[in-house]
């Protein structure tokens, strides 16, 4: 359990770790598979199944639709934010220079990013510009600990997009409805 012989024809034979195989007692893929004699309670195994692909959707959404607002506050000044002019000051101020360039890209990342995210469409090019973003900004709220406005939170959103770089848009998104993806 949880380690895995690879397809020789596939993957050179080699052997792998198979994280979802550990915990789901599934295979890979996007559908879930529960192993549902490891569970206290084996009768809620169909529950779980079958609500992963609404879960997925809404941990999609959710990730995505808040991130939006913070590039809005980047890029147009709205909820209470700085617009181009104001966060490239902030940029510059805090070393990220010139802010006159980091602005508009950060604040597109996070708008056009969060909304593809959103969306579920080049859910994993754009959740990979959302983790390169996330490190930049758990670096920069390093120094002030854990807590109050530490890491806590850019780490969680870290390790959300980086579930959706690895794992894609799910099998509710635009993603799934094309013929290729990332």
């Amino acid at each position: 359990m949880g380690i895995a012989w690879a397809d020789p024809s596939k993957r050179h034979g080699i052997c792998y770790f198979s994280l979802t195989a550990l915990v789901m007692g599934g295979q890979q893929g996007d559908e879930m598979s529960i192993n549902k004699s490891r569970l206290y309670i084996p009768a809620l195994g169909g529950l779980y199944e079958s609500l992963w692909d609404i879960v997925w959707l809404l941990l999609r959404l959710a990730a995505g639709l808040i991130v939006v607002p913070h590039g809005m506050q980047k890029l147009f000044g709205m909820f209470g934010g700085g617009g181009l002019t104001g966060t490239a000051a902030f940029f510059d101020k805090i070393g990220y220079s010139p802010g006159s360039v980091v602005a508009p890209v950060v604040g597109s990342v996070e708008f056009f990013g969060g909304l593809l995210v959103a969306i579920g469409l080049f859910t994993r090019p754009a959740a990979a510009l959302l983790v390169i973003h996330f490190l930049f900004v758990t670096h920069f709220h390093l120094a002030r600990g854990f807590f109050n406005p530490g890491i806590e939170f850019p780490l969680l959103w870290l390790t959300v997009f980086i579930f959706f770089m690895i794992r894609g848009g799910g099998p509710l998104s635009v993603d799934s409805r094309m013929s290729k993806e990332f």
